[in-house]
């Protein structure tokens, strides 16, 4: 279910890209859009953080490989000296997804891997996300000049949800937008005796999966892996599954939820099957949509800001970290 898209105001976009044929292709998609416009292109890094600052776009796409300043580089620079998002765009290639996890870590809004343009059905597909991502991002708090929300990490730790009579034995993180920075900060903060096992549902690109495992299994005191099968061609229902990361193995039970997050439906599924369901606050949240959603049906038993969600699966887990 998609979130009802509220009524915001043309967006302006700038287009860094060292290939001329990208930028064409990128500035035609997102004209597509009747509230998009873009109003500027770059072609190295130096040039977009000048246009950055001097054309003050709504919204700036960066691919991840530029002369003279790479992506990162650039990113870094317009966070520090005119904050506003960012979407990278990066090939499918390991190197390509290692660097674009480093630049949502350093606060990129989103990503979108490279298509092969030569195909229609990719290039159209490209669009789409991309329109998609963009219109995402001016409604995020970034763009509409919010303070990101602060609150202590166990200040609900003591909570109703820890009256549950049911002890999960699994918990399942499902997350949309925004979702790989906010995995990396809630596991990093769970604690390694953790007793449940743990799977994470993160819709991205296969290519991605495996460089996000292991760069969690570097930051998180918890064991991360990546499930995937090359050698298999799965269904539609079990592809989700497969670009999963999967956390810690133990024998599977009751499932607690997360993030709150990647479908209505399996919130829904998991709240009737006697689960405890915890969705994000619009606050903390870079694209209030799912978490939206969720709440609006009434499946979510606890909806608390990004940076309680850990202290919530304690409580509900009954479990004191040992150190």
């Amino acid at each position: 279910m998609s979130p009802a898209r509220e009524i915001i105001p043309q967006v302006r976009v700038l287009i860094a890209d060292d290939s001329t044929v990208m930028r064409t292709a990128l500035v035609r998609m997102l004209e597509s859009s009747p509230i998009i416009r873009v109003c500027g292109t770059a072609r190295n890094g130096a040039e977009a953080v000048e246009k950055t600052k001097l054309l003050q776009p709504d919204v700036v796409t960066m691919d991840v490989r530029m002369p003279v300043l790479d992506g990162i580089q650039v990113l870094k620079q317009i966070m520090r000296e005119s904050p506003r998002p960012v979407v990278m765009v990066s090939s499918f290639t390991l190197d390509g997804a290692q660097i674009t996890l480093e630049a949502l870590e350093a606060g990129a809004f989103d990503y979108l891997p490279k298509e092969d343009l030569s195909r229609e059905a990719a290039a159209l597909q490209l669009r789409y996300e991309l329109v998609e991502k963009i219109e995402a991002a001016a409604r995020s708090p970034l763009a509409l000049g919010k303070q990101p929300f602060k609150s202590s990490f166990f200040a609900n730790l003591e909570s109703d949800i820890s009256n549950c009579h049911v002890v999960p034995k699994v918990l399942v993180l499902g997350t949309s937008t925004g979702g790989p920075k906010a995995l990396q900060d809630i596991l990093c903060q769970l604690p390694g005796d953790l007793p449940v096992g743990i799977l994470v549902v993160q819709h991205m690109p296969c290519g991605f999966t495996a460089a996000f495992a292991d760069r969690l299994d570097g930051l998180c005191k918890l064991s991360v892996h990546s499930p995937l099968d090359t050698t298999h061609k799965p269904s539609m229902d079990v592809t989700m599954l497969s670009v999963a990361a999967v956390f810690r193995e133990y024998s599977l039970g009751i499932i607690l939820t997360g993030i709150g997050a990647n479908g209505l439906e399996g919130m829904t599924a998991i709240r009737d099957a006697g689960g405890i369901t915890i969705g994000q606050n619009e606050a903390t949240c870079a694209v209030y949509g799912m978490p939206r959603a969720c709440a609006d049906r009434g499946v979510l038993q606890k909806i608390v800001a990004l940076d309680q969600i850990p202290g919530q699966v304690l409580s509900a887990l009954k479990h004191r970290p040992s150190q």
